[in-house]
């Protein structure tokens, strides 16, 4: 294995991690800013208030979009394993 073919192998991992990271973790930033604006506005501080909205947005995201995550993953574990005997040789 060249380090070129390695740096390219951990460049695409990154990126994969990154598009099937992104969407969870952007909808939890969204959920938590607009939670904490309510928060200021109506000086509540209870800490379930934050909690179970971005819990109830991450189930809903992650439900939408499982099949989008799996063939993302699917996809780019089929290449990594076709492409076992490029990295032997």
């Amino acid at each position: 294995m060249t380090p070129e073919l390695a740096i390219q192998l951990g460049n695409q991992t990154l990126t994969v991690a990154v598009l099937l990271a992104g969407p969870i973790l952007l909808s939890a930033l969204i959920i938590g800013l607009i939670v904490g604006m309510f928060q200021a506005a109506t000086q509540i501080n209870e800490q379930t208030l934050s909690f179970v909205p971005k819990l109830a947005g991450l189930a809903v995201v992650l439900f939408l979009l499982t099949p989008w995550m799996t063939r993302i993953l699917t996809d780019f574990t089929e290449r990594l394993i076709r492409g076992i005997p490029g990295i032997l040789s």
